[in-house]
């Protein structure tokens, strides 16, 4: 064998040899990232494993997901129905550019504290027992505003229908407490009017909207 042959050979060796080299820095690096990846996946789901599990028994997980499961089983129509209301209710306020102020959400509030304040407890109190936040209470109270102004003009209540209501169920007044008493009449009048003509608008609503269901519940 000459030494040309010899030193062709060495090369091809050395050709070869650097190819593998290279395959296996590629492996290397492929496999690292894929270590990375799984790390970091690993210490998001440690981190906020609250997201994905309610609870352990034992060591054993309880899912979030098993949760709304059984959420949905048990209320899930009903769910479903009031945030498709809700929704409804709002498209119709932004399309009659129906807006409710703060100065209107902040009345409410202290409304409904002053209420709950005279039967001796907060309101704090009061919405952690319903497993409400000051949020979930203003956005309730958005939603009942837009509603009333939308049939705003239906439900005022007159002097008339007062009177006619206590003739109809004979309501005795007590001597000076007339003003008092056509108040709180003309309040309930209007509540119940506000129920029927609230009930009338989400049929209305619904009627026209077209509502497609991907959940049947």
């Amino acid at each position: 064998m000459d030494i040309s042959t010899t030193q062709t050979e060495s090369l091809n060796k050395q050709e070869h040899q650097q190819k593998a080299d290279k395959k296996s820095i590629k492996i290397s690096r492929k496999t690292a990232i894929i270590i990375a990846v799984i790390i970091a996946v690993g210490t998001l789901i440690y981190v906020y494993k609250g997201l994905f599990i309610a609870a352990t028994v034992n060591g054993s997980p309880i899912s979030r997901l098993a949760i709304i499961q059984e959420l949905e089983k048990a209320s899930g129509k009903n769910l479903l129905d009031s945030l498709i209301i809700e929704k409804l209710v709002q498209n119709e306020a932004k399309a009659k550019k129906i807006i409710v102020s703060n100065d209107e959400i902040n009345g409410e509030i202290k409304r409904i504290e002053d209420q709950i304040a005279a039967q001796g407890a907060t309101l704090d109190a009061a919405l952690a027992a319903q497993g409400m936040s000051m949020e979930d209470l203003k956005k309730q109270i958005i939603f009942q505003k837009e509603v009333e102004k939308l049939v705003a003009d239906k439900i005022n209540v007159t002097d008339e229908e007062v009177a006619q209501y206590i003739k109809d169920n004979a309501i005795l007044i007590p001597e000076g407490q007339e003003e008092t008493t056509n108040a709180q009449i003309k309040d309930e009048l209007r509540n119940q009017k506000l129920s029927t003509e609230a009930n009338a608008l989400i049929a209305t609503l619904k009627s026209q909207a077209k509502i497609r269901y991907f959940v049947n519940y």
